[in-house]
C-alpha cells in the first residue's frame, strides 16, 4: 500500500480532513458526528484566540489516493513558558487499523516539532487540556458525553506499538438521580453550611459580564497545580463562553460566597451530544429545527468545571456546590450525571465523586513520548 503524507493546504484537503471521521466511525453506533463548523473554526487561526499564543500544522495520509489518518501537530508557547519545558503536542488524531499509516502520520508531527525545538510529544489534545483530549480506554459500548472524544479501541495499540506511553489517564464517574445522595453527604454538607455561612447562588444573566469574569478568575486560580493545565486567555474564555451560552442552563452554574465574594464555582452542561448525534455534522435550517426539537429530550448533564480558591479547599465547600447542582439537574428533570474528567490521581475528587454514588464508568489516555 502506497501512503502519502500531505500537509492540509488546499480546500479539497480541508474537507477530506474535516470529513474523514465519517469513513473511520462508519457503522459505529456509538460515535457523535462533531460540528463540522465547529471543527473548522477550532483550527481557524483567525478565529480561535487559542492560535494567538500556539501554531499546528496539519496532516493527511492518503492510501492509493484515499484519506485514511490525518494529525494535526501543535506547539503551545504558553504550555511551555508556564510548565518551563518543551512538549509539543498532536491531536485531532484519526487512522483505519493500520500500524503503517499511524506511524507515517506521527512521524509527520515528530518531525515538525523537532524542527521546532521540542523534545517530547504530548496526546491527544484537540488541540489543549482545555478542549476535548485523550484517547478512550474504556467505555466504548457507550456514547461520548458533552466536549468528551469517543475513539477506537484499535488507537491504544496504534499508540503503544509507535512507542508512546502512558502520561496519564483520566476518570470519569456516572451517577444517577434516583439513587439520591446518602444521607451520612446530606448531613455533612448541613454542617458545612452552618459551619461557614456560605451562599450558593445561580449565574445571573443579567450580569453576565461580571459573572463570566468571576468565573475565569476562579477557574484559573483553582486549577492552577493541576497536570497539565494551562491559564486559559480572557479571548479563550470568552469564547469558550460563548460557545456554551448557546446551550447552557444558567441555573446549573452555580457559584459559593463568602462574606459576598465568589470563591467557587461549578459548571454543569445539558449532554449536547445527544442532539449532535441526530444532525450528522450539519447545522442548516433543518438541522436547527432538530436542535431546537431534540434539546428539549436531553436526559443527562456533565458537570464540566468544579474549582474552589485555593484557601477555601479544605473547607468542604465543594460538597456544598455538588450538593446544589444535583438539587438543580432533579428539578429541570435530567437523570443523571456524568462527573469528570478527573485525574487518576487527583485522590481529593475521585473520592467525592465515589462518596456521593458515584461510579468509574469510562477510563480516557494520554500518552507521551521523548523526541
Amino acid at each position: 500500500m502506497k501512503i502519502d503524507i500531505d500537509c492540509v493546504v488546499s480546500k479539497k484537503d480541508w474537507e477530506e480532513f474535516l470529513k474523514l471521521p465519517w469513513s473511520i466511525y462508519e457503522g459505529n453506533p456509538y460515535w457523535v458526528p462533531p460540528l463540522l463548523q465547529e471543527v473548522r473554526e477550532t483550527l481557524d487561526i483567525k478565529k480561535n484566540p487559542f492560535w494567538r499564543h500556539a501554531k499546528r500544522e496539519l496532516f493527511l495520509a492518503r492510501a492509493e489516493g484515499k484519506p485514511v489518518g490525518r494529525i494535526v501537530a501543535v506547539i503551545d508557547d504558553n504550555h511551555n513558558s508556564f510548565h518551563n519545558d518543551k512538549t509539543g503536542f498532536f491531536g485531532f488524531f484519526e487512522c483505519i487499523d493500520n500500524a503503517e499509516v499511524a506511524q507515517f502520520l506521527w512521524d509527520a508531527a515528530v518531525s515538525w516539532l523537532k524542527k521546532n525545538g521540542m523534545g517530547a510529544m504530548r496526546g491527544p489534545l484537540n488541540p489543549s487540556m482545555n478542549d476535548e483530549n485523550s484517547f478512550l480506554l474504556e467505555g466504548f459500548d457507550k456514547s461520548p458525553c458533552v466536549m468528551m472524544p469517543y475513539t477506537h479501541a484499535y488507537y491504544l495499540d496504534l499508540a503503544e506499538h509507535y512507542g508512546l506511553k502512558k502520561a496519564k489517564d483520566l476518570y470519569a464517574f456516572i451517577k444517577y438521580a434516583k439513587d439520591g445522595i446518602p444521607p451520612r453527604i446530606e448531613k455533612m454538607i448541613e454542617r458545612i453550611k452552618s459551619r461557614t455561612g456560605v451562599k450558593v447562588r445561580p449565574f445571573n444573566m443579567k450580569k453576565f459580564d461580571r459573572d463570566a469574569q468571576f468565573l475565569k478568575d476562579i477557574y484559573n486560580a483553582a486549577w492552577e497545580k493541576n497536570w497539565g493545565f494551562v491559564p486559559m486567555t480572557n479571548e479563550e474564555m470568552d469564547a469558550t463562553g460563548k460557545k456554551l451560552k448557546q446551550f447552557a442552563e444558567p441555573s446549573l452554574v452555580l457559584f459559593a460566597e463568602m462574606d459576598g465574594e465568589p470563591i467557587g464555582v461549578t459548571v454543569t452542561v445539558p449532554d449536547i451530544n445527544q442532539v449532535l448525534k441526530k444532525l450528522n455534522g450539519r447545522l442548516g435550517p433543518i438541522e436547527v429545527l432538530k436542535f431546537l426539537y431534540y434539546k428539549r429530550k436531553i436526559t443527562g448533564v456533565r458537570s464540566l468545571v468544579a474549582g474552589i480558591k485555593k484557601e477555601y479547599r479544605e473547607t468542604g465547600l465543594i460538597a456544598v456546590l455538588y450538593y446544589e447542582t444535583e438539587k438543580a439537574g432533579i428539578r429541570l428533570g435530567y437523570k443523571w450525571c456524568e462527573l469528570g474528567w478527573n485525574l487518576e490521581d487527583n485522590d481529593l475528587i475521585n473520592k467525592f465523586d465515589a462518596a456521593v454514588g458515584g461510579k468509574i464508568y469510562k477510563k480516557y489516555r494520554i500518552y507521551e513520548m521523548k523526541i
